[in-house]
């Protein structure tokens, strides 16, 4: 391992300190006030993190329902939602 890799990783997704970037950005106060409110973050940087991994998330799973409405999930023939709890109760 070279000495980049070892750089402590932060709880954002464990992104290196080395990939994050600083950015000036002219947001409204009244956006920027209410993703403080919605998102609970520390801190107007926590609040834009909490705010745009939120967004991503959301944006993969329209993604996904768009992949399945293409190509809709199929079952086994023996498929049982009952057995498949049994399964994971035994888990």
């Amino acid at each position: 391992m070279n000495k980049l890799t070892q750089i402590t990783l932060d709880k954002y997704d464990e992104v290196s300190y080395l990939q994050r970037m600083k950015v000036t950005a002219l947001i409204p106060d009244t956006i920027i006030d209410e993703v403080k409110k919605y998102s609970k973050g520390k801190n107007i940087t926590d609040s834009l993190m909490i705010a745009l991994e939120d967004w991503i998330a959301l944006q993969k799973l329209k993604n996904l329902n768009s992949l399945v409405q293409e190509t809709p999930l199929k079952f086994q023939n023996n498929f049982s939602a009952e057995k498949i709890r049994k399964l994971n109760q035994k888990r």
